[in-house]
């Protein structure tokens, strides 16, 4: 195979051909990208999500929330008691269906968007780039626009320079260090961990999860950023198959950008399009600044790639000079591959009548509206009675057959509950709770109670379930019934 060599000879480039083999290296050297600040739609769509998004996430831990068991605050997920405080509502680990639920709505909703508008979530939700775009914002701040930091990259480490970059990171690590404390303040009370961790009486795995959380968010950020997404991120390498020839993404149009005679910077003779047309250039004029304003510093105008993260911001970018040489817009824009390819190009618009985008949402909202059911329909108290097999009964003294069960109760309300356990279709009499003066059980917490029933054995022969009653006092219409077997001599015959 023959490959291009440039070489250079007094100043200039030759170009020649020699047989020599492809030495690729498995790993590029990672070149700095630094983009260009841009206006648009896109770019304030992405601001918005940013705010919205660090609202909720810093905020959240911060906001007071009534609470008669456990400490006042809003979103708080106590591993100690094993409760999830989401405002109002309480979950508990046997709640771990809702999560289950949860975890598959968020894959077939990122499935069926996906289908539907290619990256979204990359270009706009990822908490990489929601991270990551904060960290190039302190940068533009502080360091200037794109040409000034290249400039700063190039000169040596003077005095400019170590405070622009040096500051740059400083504030970088500092929001990686909030966002670290703001996670681990999810986890106890935020403002008891504020005064513990900073008087130095937190415990350990505070300052473990901080630091940790600092460095990683960090380096994610503030270091590695579009090589998370290029390199480490699943989800570049697999969204190819979720792709439709009608699914939206941003394209290039290169039929009208190239034309017949390529693409080409405005000259004399070629600054209006009609003179471009007539002389078979497209309308790309060649600027470069949707490269320059890619954060994974790709070209667009190459085709679909998998390091496109879809955020819209090279359509800003063109749309913006489109405008300035008063061309139309649209030369690059969120478009599908069959309307692209298609001799009569449409507007672009969602095309969801597919199999697979149509399973997708029925999946979505299937699962919703399940979780949302059960949500709605939670209980006050979660009981569960198993029986004691190690016997399966016993024959007493007297002739009466013992079974054994274990009840255990969980409290799922604000208050401390007592409660009544009766047994159905046996004597009352036959139930065996011990010496329980009263059965309460605290706000939040659970109780396991051993109960015994001891039937005459005429009684036992004919019985196969029995039925176990647990009434709260304060609820006594949302009594709970429990069905359990009964296991006697009959089992024998």
């Amino acid at each position: 195979m023959r490959y291009p060599h440039i070489l250079k000879i007094d100043g200039g480039t030759e170009s020649m051909t020699h047989d020599t083999p492809d030495h690729s290296p498995l790993y590029q050297k990672h070149i700095p990208i630094h983009t260009r600040s841009v206006k648009g739609p896109f770019r304030n769509f992405k601001t918005l999500v940013l705010i919205v998004a660090f609202a909720v996430f810093f905020i959240l831990p911060w906001l007071p929330w009534e609470r008669h068991s456990a400490a006042g605050q809003a979103v708080m997920f106590d591993l100690v008691t094993r409760r999830f405080f989401i405002f109002d509502l309480v979950t508990y680990p046997q709640d771990i269906f809702w999560l289950s639920m949860l975890l598959f709505i968020a894959a077939a909703f990122l499935f069926f968007v996906t289908g539907l508008i290619g990256r979204a979530w990359c270009g706009y939700f990822c908490f990489q780039t929601l991270w990551s775009d904060v960290f190039i914002m302190i940068e533009h701040w502080i360091q200037g626009e794109r040409p000034a930091r290249l400039r700063l990259r190039k000169q040596p480490w003077n005095a400019e320079r170590i405070l622009k970059i040096g500051s740059s990171h400083f504030l970088m690590i500092l929001v990686s260090f909030w966002t670290g404390f703001t996670f681990a303040a999810y986890f106890t009370y935020a403002p008891q961990l504020f005064h513990d961790f900073f008087t130095g009486h937190a415990a350990d795995v505070a300052y473990f999860t901080v630091i940790l959380l600092t460095a990683t968010t960090y380096m994610c950020g503030g270091i590695a950023r579009e090589q998370i997404c290029i390199y480490m991120c699943p989800y570049a390498r697999f969204q190819s198959v979720m792709y439709e020839k009608d699914t939206l993404a941003v394209s290039y149009d290169a039929r009208r950008g190239e034309g017949a005679a390529g693409r080409v910077a405005p000259k004399e003779g070629l600054r209006t399009r009609e003179d471009r047309v007539a002389k078979g250039h497209g309308d790309c004029i060649d600027c470069g600044f949707c490269v320059q304003v890619c954060p994974t510093g790709i070209d667009i105008r190459k085709g679909m790639q998998y390091q496109c993260i879809s955020c819209g911001l090279c359509i800003d970018a063109c749309n913006n000079i489109m405008d300035s040489v008063g061309y139309p817009r649209g030369l690059i824009r969120y478009d599908s591959e069959a309307n692209l390819h298609s001799d009569t190009p449409t507007k672009p618009h969602l095309k969801w009548k597919n199999l697979k985008v149509i399973g997708y949402g029925a999946s979505l909202v299937i699962m919703m509206a399940w979780l949302v059911w059960a949500v709605a329909h939670r209980t006050a108290v979660e009981v569960r009675v198993q029986q004691v097999r190690q016997p399966l009964y016993v024959v007493l003294s007297d002739g009466k057959v013992r079974n054994r069960y274990q009840i255990h109760i969980v409290n799922k309300t604000e208050h401390e509950e007592v409660f009544t356990v009766k047994v159905e279709d046996v004597p009352e009499s036959a139930l065996d709770l011990g010496n329980l003066p009263e059965i309460r059980v605290r706000a939040g917490k659970d109780l396991n109670i051993t109960a015994k029933i001891d039937l005459e054995h005429e009684l036992a022969e004919h019985t196969h379930e029995v039925r176990f009653v647990v009434t709260p006092h304060s609820k006594p219409e949302e009594a709970v019934v429990r069905e359990v077997n009964f296991h006697g001599q009959q089992e024998a015959h």
